[in-house]
């Protein structure tokens, strides 16, 4: 599948818009009404190097690769989401998540199609699909097309982008909406 192929199903998708709030902001303490939309918003440059560790930075913003195998998630196997570490967008769902054999944690599609956007990444002398998050524009790792059915898509994600919120911890972390994903499995 092509590049192009790969951006216009993606594209498709994201046709669904979702908003939260920055996780450890003034926002993020107190949970918005029942039904009220939630905003996610990129922090300061100063707020994110503040928060986030060197690895994430140099990954989320300097658009760097972490090591294969030695990180968190690549083998995590509990049910949960996976959120953006800088602005705390839902990504991905542990229901989608599969061993690529890549090192990295690899899902076949994205929870939330509207918080992920794709751009073309040629740093390597090639094209590739990189993945990135729609509000806080982290870089959260590449798409390729030999994924699992029935999307055939491998979203290869870096663990230091990600943060994993447990099912048990959805509803207090504001993800409330996502708990009956995971009473249906």
């Amino acid at each position: 599948m092509k590049t192009s192929t790969i951006s216009s199903i993606v594209g498709m998708a994201a046709a669904v818009t979702t908003m939260s709030v920055s996780p450890g902001s003034a926002e993020a303490q107190t949970a918005p009404a029942a039904g009220a939309p939630r905003v996610y918003v990129r922090p300061s440059d100063a707020e994110i190097k503040r928060r986030l560790t060197p690895l994430q930075f140099s990954v989320t913003q300097k658009d760097d690769t972490e090591t294969p195998f030695r990180n968190p998630y690549h083998d995590l196997k509990a049910a949960g989401i996976y959120v953006d570490v800088v602005s705390g967008e839902p990504l991905f769902s542990s229901l989608d998540k599969y061993d690529s054999g890549t090192g990295w944690p690899s899902f076949m599609r994205p929870l939330e199609p509207a918080n992920v956007r794709t751009t073309t990444d040629r740093k390597l002398g090639y094209t590739r699909t990189e993945v990135r998050s729609k509000h806080a524009d982290s870089h959260l790792g590449h798409l390729f097309d030999d994924g699992p059915r029935p999307t055939g898509l491998r979203y290869c994600m870096n663990s230091a982008s990600l943060k994993f919120v447990p099912v048990a911890k959805l509803e207090a972390q504001g993800y409330g909406k996502y708990v009956k994903l995971f009473k249906k499995a």
